[in-house]
């Protein structure tokens, strides 16, 4: 058992209060049970304090705030700390020690998700037992586990740890969220190396501003990763200048990749059908890989990825021989099926910048037709609604407006705001249920086209309203398929 005093060794308990036994940790006060510690944080909707008499109730033996509650929990041990997120991730960490000896954490707008897969899977060609944890859950030898947040809270984060060196994973790639690095969930995980991949807009209904965003990313090199580690940072990126002065600063090793790129640099990418052709120094050598993947942007996210792997210690020829073998994260770019030959795409892309990528990706494979279904999500940023239907009625030949997950907002208000910024267009069409548009987008494909399912990715579900209902983009592009089939 563990005590109180071992998990919050800087605050001076006195020898009663330290020697509390301590069962374990909860920030949520349904999941307190007897013998924990709740931590209340403050969040945006909520105080945690109000739930501390409830975490008190249901056997929380203290509680840790940055205030007393008002009023006060009767027989209540209560810790008073100057930011409470902090200490949660730091007594999360005392209390679930172990983590794999390799853990490089990415961040970044766009490729996070397909950064972990390939950097896990390079480890993985190089021998070594890896895992990645982020957007699509854990993805280790011993199976998948989805999860629902790209950097979960730190009880669950440091829990994830603890039981994945336990399992033998030695190395771990994991996603660092711009909301994660923000409310101090990654502190205490003991990083060897980060990376940055690019920066456009996102989460504008969190941040501020677009400064303040790459603010909270900054997080990453600024605080986290200790002098003398390596970052990596592609150095096509419109803040890789940013980027590299804030690891400058902190003293960290630095690693740039991508056309601009010092320690890999992209000589040529050549499109070739779903594949792409890369010429890349490194080192003094020269090495010609076949990458099985579409699109400029999944070569960034593999020299990133690649970047990586030789910043913790494996080979260059090991590591270039690797990215031969990629195979793309769930749901980033993911081939599903074809309809008279035309290729059929769903991508995660759910932002403007992502859906640009996605769309002039494919265009060089797309000898007649090219056309999207997408949405925006509700609840979310709506200054990217217009962005994005700008962008699709310039760059596809046709695009189908649709619901992405709502949430409590009017899908038909949200829906008009996308048309808005493409007005005049003649392109664009409106169907909004989300498993029509994409039934109607199939049934209109021909020899040459290519479609692109874009939003929600590996997403099985769809919020609307409170609840999320079942739904799956590839489900419904198979569905689409075995219909004209039949």
């Amino acid at each position: 058992m563990t005590r109180l005093g071992d998990l919050l060794p800087d605050h001076g308990l006195p020898p009663g209060l330290a020697a509390i036994d301590v069962a374990g940790l909860a920030c949520d006060s349904r999941s307190v049970t007897p013998g924990m510690v709740f931590f209340a944080v403050p969040g945006t909707k909520a105080d945690g304090l109000a739930y501390a008499a409830e975490a008190v109730r249901k056997g929380a033996v203290a509680i840790v705030a940055e205030r007393a509650p008002e009023p006060a929990i009767e027989a209540a041990v209560v810790v008073e700390v100057p930011d409470v997120r902090t200490a949660l991730a730091r007594t999360a960490a005392r209390f679930f020690a172990r983590q794999p000896d390799v853990i490089a954490a990415v961040t970044g707008t766009s490729g996070k998700t397909s950064v972990a897969a390939f950097t896990r899977q390079i480890w993985q060609a190089c021998g070594k037992p890896a895992a990645s944890l982020g957007t699509l859950g854990i993805v280790a030898p011993s199976g998948t586990a989805y999860g629902s947040l790209t950097t979960p809270d730190p009880v669950g984060l440091h829990r994830a740890l603890d039981s994945l060196a336990g399992e033998g994973v030695t190395h771990l790639a994991l996603e660092a969220s711009s909301h994660g690095l923000d409310q101090r969930r990654l502190d205490g995980v003991r990083l060897a190396a980060g990376a940055f991949t690019n920066l456009s807009r996102d989460h504008l209904d969190y941040h501020a501003s677009l400064d303040d965003y790459l603010r909270a990313k900054l997080g990453l090199f600024e605080r986290l990763l200790a002098p003398g580690r390596p970052a990596v940072v592609d150095a096509d990126s419109e803040v890789s200048a940013r980027v590299i002065a804030a690891c400058e600063a902190r003293g960290l090793e630095i690693l740039t990749v991508g056309k601009k790129g010092e320690t890999i640099r992209l000589i040529r990418a050549v499109p070739d059908e779903l594949s792409t052709r890369l010429e890349i120094a490194c080192a003094g050598a020269t090495y010609a890989v076949d990458l099985p993947l579409a699109g400029s942007f999944q070569a960034s996210n593999a020299l990133v990825a690649a970047g990586l792997c030789l910043a913790t210690g494996s080979s260059a020829g090991e590591v270039f021989a690797a990215l031969e073998q990629l195979e793309g994260a769930p749901g980033r770019l993911e081939l599903i099926g074809r309809r008279a030959g035309a290729p059929i795409f769903v991508d995660y892309a759910h932002k403007p910048d992502a859906l640009e990528k996605a769309l002039r990706a494919l265009r060089p494979f797309v000898t007649g037709k090219l056309v999207v279904v997408f949405g925006c999500g509700g609840n979310r940023d709506a200054g990217k609604r217009p962005l994005m239907g700008e962008i699709a009625a310039r760059l596809a030949d046709l695009a189908i407006v649709t619901d992405d997950n709502p949430r409590s907002e009017d899908p038909a208000r949200i829906r008009a705001e996308v048309l808005a910024g493409a007005a005049g267009a003649r392109n664009m069409r409106e169907i909004g249920d989300r498993a029509t548009a994409i039934a109607e987008a199939v049934a209109l494909l021909g020899p040459g086209d290519g479609l692109l399912v874009a939003g929600k990715g590996h997403e099985t579900g769809q919020i609307i309203g409170t609840e999320t209902l079942p739904f799956s983009d590839s489900a419904c592009v198979r569905e689409a398929l075995r219909g004209i089939a039949a």
